[in-house]
C-alpha cells in the first residue's frame, strides 16, 4: 500500500506499552505524530526516542499526540525504555506500538506485504524501511510523510516547525516560505484573489512580484 498526502491514515488496533488502542479512536480530536523504528535497541533510534520524550511538552501545547512503533514485541520495548532512560536521561512518556506481526508496518507501506515470520530473527537492516514520520490531522488525513535512512537521526525540531506551519495554514489562507519559523512573515495563498486579500489585509502587503504577497503572520 502506498500512502500519499491527503489520504486517510489507515486505522488499526494494536498493543502498545500503554495498553491496546484503536488508532483513530486514540487520536480523538488531536493532531498526531506516528514515528517508526526498525527494531529495539538500535543506537540512532535510542537517541530519537529519548529526545522525543524530552520535548513532549512542546507537542502537548500544540495539541499533538505522539506514538512510536518498533518491529519488536512489547516486552522488549519495556527493557529498551530502561536503556533509553539511562543513556538519554528520559524514557518514552508516550505509547510505543509493538508491531511484532508487521501489521502496521505493512498497512503504512513501510514493509512489503510478503514479510512474515519471527520478528526477533529479523535484523535492523531487514526492517530498514521502517523509519518514517507521519503527521496526521484531526481529520485523520496524512499531512506530512518524512522518511529517513537508519544512519541519519531525525530532526524533531523540524517536525515541530512543520506542525506549526500546518496548524497555521489550516486556520488561515496563507503559506509559509522557506525556513519559516513561528512569528515570521507568511505568504498569502494563491487561492486568495487581490480583492479578497484587501479585505483580509486592509494594510496591504509586500509584493516583490505580483504572485508573492507577503504579510505578517496572522493572529491565532
Amino acid at each position: 500500500m502506498t500512502l500519499a498526502l491527503g489520504d486517510i491514515a489507515p486505522d488499526f488496533e494494536a498493543k502498545t506499552t500503554e495498553g491496546t488502542i484503536r488508532f483513530h479512536e486514540w487520536i480523538g480530536d488531536s493532531w498526531c505524530v506516528l514515528f517508526s523504528h526498525p527494531k529495539d535497541f538500535t543506537p540512532v533510534c535510542t537517541t530519537e526516542l529519548g529526545y522525543m520524550a524530552r520535548i513532549k511538552p512542546e507537542f502537548d501545547k500544540r495539541g499533538v499526540k505522539i506514538i512510536g512503533l518498533s518491529v519488536d514485541p512489547i516486552d522488549r520495548h519495556a527493557k529498551w525504555a530502561d536503556d533509553i532512560r539511562d543513556t538519554q536521561g528520559t524514557a518514552p512518556n508516550y505509547p510505543m506500538i509493538g508491531d511484532d506481526d508487521f501489521k502496521v508496518s505493512k498497512l503504512y507501506g513501510m514493509l512489503p506485504a510478503s514479510v512474515s515470520g519471527d520478528p526477533l530473527v529479523r535484523t535492523p537492516a531487514d526492517n530498514q524501511t521502517v523509519r518514517n514520520v507521519f503527521i496526521i490531522g484531526p481529520d485523520r488525513k496524512i499531512k506530512t510523510i518524512l522518511v529517513y535512512p537508519m544512519t541519519t537521526g531525525r530532526n524533531f525540531d523540524e517536525v515541530l516547525r512543520v506542525i506549526d506551519s500546518l496548524q497555521l495554514t489550516a486556520r488561515h489562507r496563507v503559506s509559509t516560505p522557506v525556513n519559516w519559523k513561528q512569528g515570521e512573515k507568511v505568504i498569502i495563498a494563491g487561492s486568495v484573489s487581490d480583492d479578497e486579500a484587501k479585505k483580509i489585509y486592509p494594510n496591504g502587503w509586500e509584493a516583490p512580484r505580483p504572485y508573492i504577497r507577503i504579510v505578517p503572520q496572522p493572529e491565532a
